[in-house]
């Protein structure tokens, strides 16, 4: 397996100054140089297998059928039955008598009506307007009352556009931050949270206008209020009311998985290497508008199932156990289920690498506990400079931001790998499967199973 997979890398690495090569050769000639290029292509034909399958896993779960992933409609459902199927077809074993870990979450959802009129026009969900995740229902007629940041900023003019507000809707004007200074940034920015969430302000609801990108999250809970982001062009002085019907559903016994599964060890099976990803993202907002998550993170999952596919091929000396986690957007609930529930024992994981955010890479990588397990990322760059993989991978310190965090909070051994530049498309309904570049993806899982192969 070593010497093949060594050979790969020769050959890759042979494939990449040609390619160099055929660059410079165009720059300077009509005509390109046909052997190499009949060269460079049977080696695109001969190892292109993972990136294709790649493609098809992200094009498949960030696809209108999976529904965002998220919990209308059953899009987490759909996925993990994807995902074990895959388990299946790559015929590796369930950890613990069923592919599934079984678990229950409280969810807030948004699957009817998602309508905002706004002085006669009808604005566009998911590209002109969201609202937060946490929003309850609100349905009907309500006047506006504009406020700067300035006026956030002023106690007394702010208290008086409250008691204008009574009953309607406070219209945050957060476009313009000219001429404020640290300071009252974020005393202004803490103040129109307040004004978004405490329950002794007797408004309506909460309007936020913006410059910025249209994101996302999901929530556990139901606010106080609704609040409507908005990125359109409007003079906030001339917003008289706003028609609004927007329908949530908090689901607070919602059950849905983690989906795991098993390649036994050939010498050390009671060991294990850990490969994680979260399948699950934001779902939908409404009954048309979803939330595709190709980068965030079908592209963790498509890594993951490569790796599966590449070790039921080449058998591990110690058992590799490969999970999916559910519920991450939710705060890593599946990764602490699986770590209160564990399926295997916890002290018998000799390393754990979980995959977020794995489709770009133009700038390299970026690992999370780089610093806290340093021989283990000298051991990952070392084998990055001498095979000319990737671009650069970069060094972090301790983050509780991914799955990875419960693990490492048990004492497991583990790193958070995330690809870095490319598209900036997250948490919004333009990361999709087809603008993703995939750029260094076959590098980087390259790196990965040397990697692993080294420490197995």
């Amino acid at each position: 397996m070593q010497c093949r997979f060594s050979f790969y890398i020769y050959f890759s690495n042979l494939c990449k100054i040609i390619s160099r090569t055929i660059k410079h050769q165009y720059s300077k000639m009509k005509k390109p140089l046909f052997p190499l290029l009949f060269i460079f292509s049977i080696w695109l034909t001969a190892y292109s297998q993972d990136i294709e399958y790649a493609r098809f896993i992200v094009s498949k779960l960030a696809s209108p059928d999976f529904k965002g992933r998220g919990y209308v409609g059953k899009g987490d459902k759909i996925s993990s039955h994807f995902i074990k199927n895959e388990f299946i077809r790559l015929g590796l074993q369930p950890l613990n008598n069923s592919y599934f870990q079984d678990f229950n979450i409280s969810v807030n959802t948004f699957p009817g009506s998602t309508f905002l009129e706004i002085n006669n026009k009808v604005l566009e969900p998911g590209v002109q307007f969201i609202v937060e995740a946490c929003s309850p229902s609100v349905k009907g007629t309500f006047n506006t009352v504009p406020i700067s940041r300035y006026e956030i900023s002023d106690k007394v003019i702010l208290l008086k556009k409250l008691r204008e507000a009574a009953g309607a809707f406070l219209l945050i004007d957060n476009r313009q931050k000219t001429g404020e200074n640290t300071d009252n940034t974020k005393g202004i920015d803490k103040t129109a949270e307040s004004l978004k969430y405490d329950p002794e302000i007797r408004i309506k609801g909460v309007i936020v206008l913006t410059k910025e990108r249209l994101v996302w999250e999901a929530s556990t809970t139901v606010n106080c209020r609704p609040v409507i982001i908005l990125n359109a062009d409007f003079d906030s002085s001339e917003v008289k009311y706003v028609k609004i019907d927007i329908k949530n559903k908090l689901i607070k016994d919602y059950a849905t998985r983690n989906v795991t599964a098993i390649i036994r060890g050939s010498v050390i099976p009671d060991s294990f290497i850990v490969v994680t990803a979260h399948y699950d993202h934001l779902g939908m907002f409404g009954k048309d508008v979803y939330f595709p998550g190709a980068n965030d993170n079908a592209s963790g999952i498509a890594m993951l199932l490569n790796l599966a596919k590449y070790y039921s091929l080449n058998k591990p000396r110690y058992s590799m156990v490969f999970i999916a986690f559910s519920a991450e957007e939710l705060g890593l609930i599946g990764a602490n289920e699986f770590v209160n529930h564990p399926l295997i024992k916890l002290d018998r994981i000799k390393f754990l690498i979980n995959f977020d955010l794995a489709g770009t890479g133009e700038e390299g990588i970026r690992v999370v506990n780089g610093s806290v397990y340093k021989d283990k990322f000298n051991l990952l760059a070392k084998i990055n400079e001498e095979n000319m993989l990737l671009p650069k991978i970069d060094l972090r310190g301790e983050a509780c931001i991914s799955d990875h965090c419960p693990f490492f909070l048990h004492g497991v051994p583990c790193f958070y790998i995330y690809t870095q530049g490319g598209i900036s498309a997250y948490h919004d309904i333009y990361d999709k499967s087809e603008t993703l570049p995939f750029t260094e993806f076959n590098d980087y899982f390259i790196l990965i199973v040397k990697f692993f192969n080294l420490i197995l």
